[in-house]
Formats: C-alpha cells, structure tokens, sequence
C-alpha cells in the first residue's frame, strides 16, 4: 500500500510541476519579414532566453549600429510588412519601434503586419517580441529583438 502511495505521489509530482511553456533551443528563433511575396532575414539583436532551466541574455547595440553593414530593403510607399515565424509557441507580445532621422517611434501592428511608410528615406526597424507566462502576468520566457532595415523609394 505504501509503494503505491509513494508511487501515485511520485507520479502527481512529476506531471504536476512539469512546466507546458518551455522554450526549445538555445537561442530565439529566427524571424522573417515578407514584404510583395518575398521572404526577408532579420537580424537577432538583444535577447533573453530561458530553455530548460538554463537563461542566457545578450546584449547588442541598437538597430541602426547593428545593421550599419547591412543593405536596406527596397520597398515602395505603402508595402506592407508581414512579421513570421516558424516557432511553436509563438511570442504573445510584440512592439516594433521605427528609427529614422534620429527619430523614434511606436509602429502599430495589426496581424502581425504594418504598411511602410509613404515619405521615401532609409527606415529601421526593432521588432520585439516577448513569451509570456499564460498564468503568471510578469513572467516572461523569453525575449528578443529582431533588426531590419527598409529604404522607401
């Protein structure tokens, strides 16, 4: 009777401290930007990630450092952007800051697109995305900054 206890214990603890919102790998995944059909490699920036008990945080300069070597994309005035990602699960957080002429903005996104901006210039792009706790409000997973660049012609 007491094996069986123990064993049925043993079993409750198991399962019931497992944790369902664990990340895989040891780093965040890659993200893409489509823009006209066209599929687009961001850059990871800074990042905190937490997979299996270990945590890892990087620190990197801002967007326009980062991808100082790294040629914009073409768009035209009012392309629209589509975020994606081949992750399961997906961040349940986002915020995308614009950076042009040493000005900074908040990007509304709406199912995970945007649409470019009309004024023609060169525009950088900081997509931060965050895996949240679904049970505890303040605790996050994970999180990391995507970096791209666009010029509007």
């Amino acid at each position: 009777m007491t094996r069986w206890f123990v064993g049925i214990m043993f079993t409750i603890l198991l399962f019931g401290c497992t944790h369902t919102n664990v990340l895989s790998g040891s780093s965040p995944p890659d993200a893409f930007v489509m823009i006209n059909e066209k599929k687009y490699e961001t850059v990871l920036g800074t990042y905190c990630w937490n997979s299996f008990g270990e945590s890892t945080c990087v620190d990197t300069v801002g967007p326009v450092e980062l991808l100082s070597a790294h040629e914009p994309i073409k768009v035209k005035p009012g392309d629209i952007v589509t975020f994606t990602m081949d992750y399961d699960p997906m961040p349940n957080e986002i915020y995308v800051v614009q950076y042009h002429n040493d000005a900074e903005q908040e990007v509304e996104v709406t199912n995970h697109q945007f649409q470019v901006p009309d004024e023609q210039g060169v525009y950088y792009y900081s997509y931060g995305v965050w895996w949240m706790d679904e049970h505890h409000e303040h605790l996050s997973h994970g999180d990391a900054f995507y970096n791209f660049v666009l010029e509007v012609k």
